[in-house]
């Protein structure tokens, strides 16, 4: 029996991950559920899985409330495996604070390897512990690298569905809307990723991810552009062969694989045949109007602070974006200024969180036309 504590348990990962509980309860148990604001949800929750402690990260009555209250429950002594898939950087104390507790990590949360690479994965290898994506597109490349170590790989190639705007240019993209912006054509997910998705800044926060989780150079990683969704990413090793992880794009597989690895079970998900399928295609992305990638790999490429910088400001750009301020393409133009205004240093969790204040109040002056101070 593994005992798991779920950060974000209301969200779209969070929820499709208590559905693998209860295909599985013979081997795992909820000992911990924690939410940003959602208390109606989590409440209910709790009383499905009456053994495990609730938090919230914004204040309430009656629920345990606060930073202070994430990072305890994500150190429960009882508790084996936490899933970090919170929302931005409010992921990155908890998910420290339990891997110096010795627990494993199960990361959903693209923003604790983006904007903390640097400090997170050197902790997880002085601790001992494992941390697992979720992921589905580093799930594929963590399946497809059992046996083999960071020496054996040639490049990762991250697969992208194209989003809901493949196929357009920028003059097309000039007015789009949130609404249109959402519309993805395979996945369902939460609103913010689902607008990384549209950029493709998705696909450019994982590259960096994966930088991290196998230890390769940026320059090993690119991603491509697969509309089917059926290979989830691949593996070219040093002798040329290249292995890829394929299926129906179902988020509760690799979830499956994070909490119960390495073992493998049955489940009711429907399985994908290749004859279902039998026209799979590859596209590169188109990085003029697409730039979120770009900037991505050219922060990583810098390092310290500036991946922090990036995806604050990406965060910041696209949350406004889906309440009505900002357009769609203006999303990467304030990253890029971001970017360019800040000056990188060292990165250290105080460093970090400075940073990520920094980086979101210079998106909203960028993107409300308010005065704008370099960051020195």
């Amino acid at each position: 029996m593994k005992r798991i504590v779920v950060l974000g348990s209301t969200g779209s990962i969070g929820r499709q991950t208590l559905d693998v509980v209860r295909q599985h309860p013979d081997r795992l148990e909820v000992v911990g559920l924690a939410a940003g604001s959602n208390a109606e949800l989590l409440l209910r929750q709790g009383s499905e899985f009456p053994k495990a402690k609730l938090a919230l990260f914004h204040p309430h009555p009656e629920i345990p409330s606060g930073m202070q209250a994430l990072m305890e429950l994500a150190t429960l002594p009882e508790a084996d495996l936490v899933v970090v898939s919170v929302a931005g950087v409010i992921g990155l104390r908890p998910t420290i604070a339990a891997i110096e507790a010795g627990k494993e990590i199960a990361l959903a949360s693209k923003e604790v390897l983006v904007a903390a690479g640097e400090i997170v994965m050197p902790l997880v290898q002085a601790k001992g512990v494992r941390l697992l994506p979720i992921d589905s597109e580093h799930s594929a490349i963590h399946q497809c690298l059992r046996g083999y170590g960071s020496g054996d790989v040639g490049e990762i190639i991250l697969t992208a569905s194209g989003g809901p705007f493949r196929g357009r240019n920028r003059r097309d993209l000039e007015n789009v809307t949130a609404t249109e912006a959402l519309k993805h054509p395979t996945w369902s997910m939460g609103g913010k990723i689902t607008l990384d998705s549209a950029t493709l800044m998705n696909k450019g926060l994982e590259m960096i991810e994966a930088r991290w989780l196998f230890s390769v150079p940026i320059s090993s990683v690119r991603a491509v552009i697969h509309p089917q969704s059926i290979i989830h990413s691949m593996v070219r090793l040093k002798d040329g062969s290249v292995l890829a992880q394929m299926g129906w794009p179902d988020m509760r597989l690799p979830i499956q694989v994070a909490l119960l690895d390495p073992e493998r079970k049955p489940n009711s998900l429907p399985t994908w045949n290749p004859l279902d399928t039998p026209e799979l295609t590859f596209e590169p992305i188109d990085e003029e109007t697409f730039p979120c990638p770009s900037l991505a790999r050219r922060s990583a490429e810098i390092g310290g602070t500036m991946p922090c910088a990036m995806n604050s400001a990406n965060e910041e750009a696209a949350n406004l974006f889906l309440r009505g301020e900002g357009t769609f393409l203006g999303i990467a133009d304030v990253v890029r200024e971001v970017m360019e205004r800040h000056e990188p240093s060292k990165a250290t969790l105080e460093t970090l969180l400075e940073t990520d204040r920094w980086a979101r109040e210079t998106a909203q002056r960028i993107i409300r036309n308010k005065p704008q101070t370099p960051h020195g």
